[in-house]
């Protein structure tokens, strides 16, 4: 049962249009004539996304020519930001980096205050960002997937997982997990992905699934403890953890991507110049290694990819909402 996207980009023609993104980065010109590029983020400081777009900051100031300030918006699950965004001139001067949160909304929110994609401006598929089931060691006693489901099994309606906000990949991805096992908890929904981890680590919730890097510092630290990963095969960040699909759950695999977007409206001209930043910048030696160690995969799209790609996710999660039974709120 994969869950991952299929973009239709290859490693090796993203490598090949990067290094060549890559020789003229410097003499790109800025997309802000005021001198500042704003990333509005949906989402709270400590989520995955926030700390790919704060790795890749100095590199996106560095191929914009440009100061770029990140501005995080977080609340209702992403919608809040999402709408400034919507609202924002289309002038080049404000992008956001997004997660796939953005295709699931429309199936698990009754109204919306935008048009997704219809209200943005899709600009490149950046890559993928794996994601781990962990546990509050006090709360959990279970160090592997099968005692897990085991303790979940025999204690029905006593654990309960958090995520950053109803209708999140990371929802969706931990109603997965729970489905394909044949288990319940109780989900309770906070208003970012940090919150939510602090939460975690005090007891107030007893597991979740989060992106790798927002809790890569309290795994090693030993304040969470990894049951598995969702992605298909193990990860080079942190290869002592086990997938879920080789710990019982045969085929499962669910991957997070994050993209570049800006408001609708924006000249091809605008669009250009965001997308070659954006190429550039995730070719940076420094930001590559910053993506390997967090275990994220860059392969980025081009715009009119972004766009298929957006189109075709809305599909798949529409259908994987209706499977785990997730009724719009």
């Amino acid at each position: 049962m994969s869950h991952t996207p299929s973009f239709p980009f290859t490693r090796r023609n993203v490598l090949a249009a990067g290094a060549a993104f890559a020789a003229g980065a410097l003499p790109l010109a800025t997309l802000a004539q005021s001198g500042t590029v704003k990333f509005i983020l949906p989402n709270a400081t400590g989520s995955g996304v926030d700390a790919i777009t704060r790795a890749a900051a100095p590199a996106l100031s560095k191929a914009l020519n440009a100061n770029v300030v990140v501005d995080n918006q977080p609340g209702a699950g992403g919608v809040v930001g999402l709408q400034a965004l919507a609202r924002s001139a289309p002038d080049g001067n404000t992008l956001s980096v997004v997660s796939n949160n953005v295709v699931i909304f429309p199936s698990v929110l009754k109204s919306l205050p935008f048009d997704m994609p219809g209200d943005f401006t899709p600009i490149a598929v950046v890559g993928a960002t794996p994601m781990v089931l962990v546990a509050n060691p006090q709360k959990v006693a279970a160090t592997n997937a099968r005692d897990f489901f085991a303790l979940l099994k025999s204690r029905p309606g006593e654990f309960n997982f958090g995520s950053g906000g109803n209708g999140t990949i990371l929802h969706l991805a931990a109603e997965l997990v729970l489905e394909a096992a044949g288990v319940k908890a109780r989900h309770i929904p906070y208003k970012g992905v940090g919150p939510m981890v602090t939460d975690l680590m005090g007891g107030q919730i007893d597991f979740a699934v989060a992106a790798l890097p927002s809790v890569q510092g309290q795994i090693k630290a030993g304040a969470l403890r990894p049951i598995g990963m969702l992605t298909s095969q193990r990860t080079p960040a942190a290869p002592e953890v086990p997938t879920f699909a080789e710990q019982g759950l045969a085929n499962f695999s669910v991957e997070a991507w994050f993209a570049v977007i800006g408001p609708k409206g924006m000249s091809a001209a605008s669009v250009k110049k965001a997308h070659d930043a954006v190429v550039a910048a995730f070719n940076d030696p420094a930001v590559k290694d910053a993506m390997a160690k967090q275990g994220n995969s860059i392969h980025v799209s081009t715009p009119e990819q972004a766009h298929a790609a957006f189109r075709s996710e809305l599909s798949k999660y529409a259908a994987l909402v209706k499977k785990v039974g997730l009724e719009p709120q």
